[in-house]
């Protein structure tokens, strides 16, 4: 990650940004210029009864060696650094002790192992979608939003421990969000802030700036209310760095620790897109297609809802796709250019950015539409707009004249699809047409995968300049807005389009003739998914 020297006295914040396989640091200047950053990748630990799993120590390890690495390459200066904030993957649970140890790994946004125990929670008297009616009636005049019935949400994960692992349930102290660990290391305070804690579904929402626990959704769900941590406000200011964070990092004890955002809320910041109804559509491990809008409303059969926004007073439509780049890398690992591929077929040592590049230029030379190849991104289940985790995915319509560089751009375009799909709703949601919207992820560094979003969502896509930061530049700019460095109404100029993609009319016919198939296999298979998937995966 590149970045030039920090000017002396240029206040800078040091943003984390805790991802699925990598921690990105970056320290950023208040005005949100990029200083200079690093990445510390994670591992992931997969389970066969649908677990997912890291140890939260080994991402504290990250974010030291990460944050002593930038600091020591000359780039940025520790003396100019007033603040830290966190970005992190949403929909985590980690399990601690008084002292804030880790119990067990933290179960993160992919572990379904509480799917069976959401659904007895949910069920009820006349059902709607899975949800007793009068449960899902409560949970969306609270909350905003109900619990995921594929188990992936916190409360999935707590009464997955409570039923499954009673010791541990029974000797943790409390149950923390990812950031909100990230946050105790930091600062020493047990807290969760508004926006982290609505995928518990405990917190009535409706009042944006008082959220607070509610004894009848606690009851509903079973959590317990001595098990989570106090609230406050997003954007608020915990207090300085514990003298111990302030060693291992190498910075004053006097720097501020902001609450910090999920990975979805902190982007909508960094994306620049932060006045109602202006979308923003990410293409990272996963993907969403979010903006911030002046109501709360839910929309239980596509799986979005407005909840509470890394701002202050602010609502963020929100929603989710399981897979999009993380589809892209199955393919290289996996299929194309994994470990065990023959001498010459990748670049020497797996150079990852190297073979993404050789990825994009194979793709570029199929034509729009792959030969009416048809990929299904659903490799880890799906969230929105349906939400079903025995979803699988696959290549449709191969032949003998598919080749690497089709597989390559129909992944590409099943990725973009899946958008699409979404983005029908999202403009339903929103009640108007939406005809731009800003790009952010790794997908985002592409210049055909943005040109493909273009003509197949049909709209103007904006590529954000240096895309893969946005988490981390929404987490500056969040810490600047809590300590009064900089205004909300500011952001937008302050976060460079790097280039404009328009949707080239000659593929409009073709895509959305692909996009209608698309649909289709989804229709046309569900059932086999279910019947395939469903007795493994509850």
């Amino acid at each position: 990650m590149e970045g030039c020297v920090s000017h002396a006295g240029e206040q800078s914040i040091l943003a984390i940004d805790l991802g699925t396989s990598a921690v990105k640091l970056a320290v950023v200047s208040v005005r949100g210029r990029i200083l200079g950053g690093d990445v510390e990748p994670l591992d992931l630990q997969l389970l066969p009864d649908g677990g997912a799993e890291q140890d939260p120590e080994s991402w504290w390890r990250a974010i030291v060696q990460g944050t002593r690495r930038l600091l020591a390459s000359g780039r940025v200066r520790a003396e100019d650094i007033i603040g830290v904030n966190c970005s992190s993957q949403w929909s985590g649970t980690v399990a601690v002790d008084t002292a804030g140890r880790p119990l067990r790994p933290a179960l993160i946004w992919m572990d379904s192992r509480g799917a069976p125990h959401v659904k007895r929670v949910a069920d009820g008297f006349i059902p709607v979608e899975g949800y007793g009616i009068r449960r899902l009636l409560t949970w969306i005049r609270l909350s905003g939003g109900v619990p995921s019935l594929s188990g992936k949400d916190p409360v999935g994960h707590i009464l997955y421990l409570q039923t499954e692992h009673p010791d541990v349930y029974r000797n943790t102290y409390k149950f923390l969000e990812p950031k909100d660990w990230l946050n105790l290391r930091l600062s020493g305070r047990f807290a969760a802030s508004y926006d982290s804690i609505t995928l518990h579904w405990v917190t009535d929402n409706r009042e944006l700036s008082r959220v607070t626990y509610d004894e009848r959704l606690l009851e509903m769900t079973g959590l317990k209310r001595e098990k989570l941590p106090d609230l406050v406000p997003a954007a608020t200011v915990l207090g300085p760095l514990q003298p111990e964070a302030a060693r291992e990092l190498g910075l004053r004890e006097d720097v501020q620790v902001v609450t910090g955002a999920p990975d979805i809320l902190a982007a909508a910041v960094g994306s620049g897109a932060v006045r109602d109804n202006e979308p923003h559509l990410c293409v990272g491990t996963s993907s969403w297609l979010s903006c911030h809008v002046p109501y709360k409303k839910t929309d239980i059969f596509h799986q979005m809802a407005s909840v509470p926004s890394a701002l202050q007073g602010r609502y963020l439509l929100a929603n989710e796709q399981e897979s999009a780049g993380i589809c892209l890398t199955f393919l290289k690992d996996n299929i194309l250019y994994g470990k065990d591929s023959a001498p010459g077929q990748a670049p020497a040592e797996d150079d990852s950015a190297e073979v993404y590049k050789l990825m994009e230029r194979q793709a570029g030379t199929v034509p729009a539409g792959s030969d009416q190849l048809i990929f299904m991104p659903w490799l880890n289940g799906e969230r929105s707009p349906v939400d079903d985790k025995a979803l699988r995915g696959g290549f449709f319509n191969q032949s003998l004249k598919t080749t690497r560089a089709h597989m390559v751009r129909a992944v590409m375009e099943g990725v973009a699809y899946n958008s699409r799909w979404l983005f029908t709703y999202v403009e339903q949601f929103v009640g108007k047409r939406l005809d731009s919207m800003r790009i952010i992820g790794g997908g985002a560094r592409s210049p055909l995968w943005c040109q493909i979003h273009a003509d197949v969502l049909g709209r103007t896509i904006q590529q954000v300049d240096e895309p893969v930061l946005a988490n981390a530049r929404g987490a500056a700019f969040q810490a600047a807005v809590a300590l009064g460095k900089l205004t909300v109404d500011e952001i937008p100029s302050l976060v460079p389009i790097a280039r404009t993609y328009e949707p080239d009319p000659k593929n409009r016919a073709l895509y959305d003739e692909l996009f209608r198939e698309f649909v289709n296999l989804y229709k046309a298979n569900k059932a086999i998914f279910a019947r395939l998937n469903r007795a493994r995966s509850a």
